[in-house]
């Protein structure tokens, strides 16, 4: 039964690292109802959940968690201590605690960004995370941990990435890659898709100018009121014929 369970794990671990980008180490949030299990069936988390994962884990929890283990008295001061030996991971909810449900599905968005796998007991929070594609449960039952097959939802997101009508989250990061091998920014392609508006120029200066009336202006005059005189250049003639050096006369 052990070795069944085991491939089985191996198995949902493979679709959540192809079809999901899932990797080492392995981010697990916990809530208060899985350490309780835990506890009661003397299971050692922290030694058995990397071994049935096949691989190194982070055990994790949030804030809201561990406020709610505190609100519900002795009865859970045992699961309290094991999750308070876990990352505490920072939620929205730091100045107003709201109950770990609720937290960890917040946690996890539409999408779990994050990669996180999720161990809990609690009924309501594991219906809100089948609605999740690429989210791994965890839980416990007789005496042992499972790993839950992959959800409906993970299932028709694949099969929609298959058929070209989604991205996967891998097909993602590789064009984000390579946009940024190319040097090309989200804000360069929103700037490209926009119009330019051009600017309002100022006219011409020189088209404002009045026109002036009259033929060519006259030719400009010396300090005498004289006009200047030109300078004609004549050739003289030598008697074989050749010219020589022009002479200059003023007119």
């Amino acid at each position: 039964m052990g070795i069944k369970r085991q491939k089985q794990a191996k198995k949902t671990i493979s679709f959540y690292k192809y079809n999901f980008s899932f990797r080492e180490p392995f981010q697990i949030l916990f809530d208060g109802t899985f350490c309780q299990a835990a506890l009661k069936n003397k299971i050692q988390i922290k030694e058995q959940m990397p071994k049935y994962l096949m691989g190194e884990v982070q055990l994790c929890t949030t804030n809201c968690a561990l406020k709610e283990l505190e609100t519900l008295g002795k009865e859970l001061y045992g699961a309290k201590i094991i999750l308070q030996r876990f990352q505490v991971r920072r939620c929205p909810h730091f100045k107003d605690p709201v109950p770990a449900s609720e937290c960890l599905l917040s946690m996890l968005g539409e999408t779990n960004p994050h990669h996180y796998f999720v161990a809990t007991q609690d009924h309501t929070l594991t219906a809100g995370l089948k609605k999740i594609p690429g989210v791994p449960l965890l839980y416990i039952i007789l005496n042992t941990m499972v790993l839950d097959k992959p959800s409906q939802a993970s299932l028709d997101h694949v099969k929609a990435v298959q058929l070209g009508e989604l991205v996967s989250p891998a097909q993602q990061q590789s064009i984000r890659s390579l946009k940024e091998e190319q040097g090309i920014s989200q804000k360069d392609g929103e700037r490209r898709g926009k119009k330019r508006k051009r600017k309002r120029s100022n006219p011409n200066p020189l088209s404002c100018l009045k026109k002036r009336k009259g033929g060519p202006t006259p030719p400009k005059k010396t300090e005498q009121g004289e006009k200047r005189k030109r300078i004609r250049h004549k050739k003289r003639r030598t008697e074989g014929g050749d010219t020589s050096l022009p002479a200059v006369t003023s007119t």
